[in-house]
């Protein structure tokens, strides 16, 4: 059965808005592995707009089950993560205008770099995950770099607001799952999952792991961040 990661970024965000110091992205990390979660993730952006580096740190400490730093791959990152030494990092993209991620890493412009920052974590044991687009061609080059995983982004089916469109959109994850199985790569996917979307997914046995943040915080506002967590992890074990 897949696992669930839950990003608890927009926990930050919340807190940024009003630059106080709550709520409290550690205390909604550690309510979420109460509530089953198998993973909690964090992305420490470069303009650190949300995630802290002290998040970040106290998190090493108190995560119980896995510990995910999404990051871009910089010099700067890939020194805090040998230091801190995540379960995983998933590598990302970055631009300083977007709101939030907006699309897969692109391997075939930015290779070498990544080649470079997979070696560096990889011989200090810390897993790597490539967050990318469905498409084959990023897939492939991701193993040829020796990626542990890849991260499929989501986004263009979750978004899709006609049949059509999220058909085509999904049809495009699922080859991208199965190629990524084949190629013997953990596959994990994400970005705009929610309680909805989370249903078409029924049957893809290949999937390791959902990373779902924005949809689990905004129902945790309503109902609790233990209660948003167990519900989707309910619908991910009906998959």
């Amino acid at each position: 059965m897949a696992g669930l990661a839950v990003n608890v970024d927009h926990v930050a965000t919340l807190r940024e808005a009003r630059r106080v110091h709550y709520p409290e992205p550690v205390t909604a990390a550690l309510l979420a592995e109460l509530a089953g979660a198998d993973g909690i993730v964090v992305h420490l952006r470069e303009d650190r707009r949300h995630i802290h580096d002290r998040d970040v740190r106290i998190l090493r400490q108190v995560v119980q089950t896995k510990f995910i730093l999404e990051m871009a791959s910089t010099s700067e990152m890939v020194g805090i993560a040998l230091d801190i030494k995540p379960d995983l990092v998933t590598l990302v993209p970055e631009k300083t205008e977007e709101l939030t991620t907006e699309g897969g890493l692109d391997l075939i412009v930015h290779k070498r770099v990544v080649s470079e920052t997979v070696t560096l974590l990889r011989d200090s044991s810390i897993p790597v995950s490539i967050f990318i687009d469905p498409d084959p061609d990023q897939i492939k080059l991701a193993h040829q770099i020796n990626a542990d995983m890849v991260e499929i982004h989501t986004g263009s089916f979750c978004d899709a607001t006609t049949a059509a469109k999220k058909e085509k959109t999904f049809s495009k994850i699922t080859d991208a799952v199965k190629l990524s199985s084949k190629l013997k790569l953990g596959v994990n996917v994400g970005h705009g999952i929610c309680y909805k979307t989370i249903k078409a997914f029924k049957g893809l046995k290949e999937i390791n792991e959902f990373s779902i943040g924005h949809s689990i915080v905004s129902r945790a506002v309503l109902v609790g961040m233990e209660k948003a967590v167990r519900e989707m992890a309910m619908l991910i074990k009906e998959l």
